[in-house]
């Protein structure tokens, strides 16, 4: 088993919430993603915070083209391990 995890980049709450239910129905993900606040340097307002979905892939069957796409629904992108 590996430590193989996806950070799917969003550009505020409502589509990592909403990124984070449709990944399970899409990619049949049983464990729940973590969401993150990632405030931008400097920034002090959460509307100026990017989210973060961080998925657990321990038996590495997630395909990471198709992650980037999934996340490109919502403004928003894989980012490189």
């Amino acid at each position: 088993m590996s430590d193989v995890r996806h950070v799917l980049v969003l550009p505020d709450r409502d589509a990592a919430e909403e990124a984070a239910e449709a990944l399970g129905e899409r990619f049949g993900i049983t464990e729940e993603p973590q969401l993150v606040r990632d405030a931008l340097a400097g920034e002090d307002d959460a509307e100026d915070a990017q989210w973060l979905l961080v998925v657990e892939d321990p038996d590495e069957v997630l395909d990471a083209a198709a992650l980037d796409a999934f996340a490109g629904e919502w403004d928003g992108w894989r980012e490189e391990p």
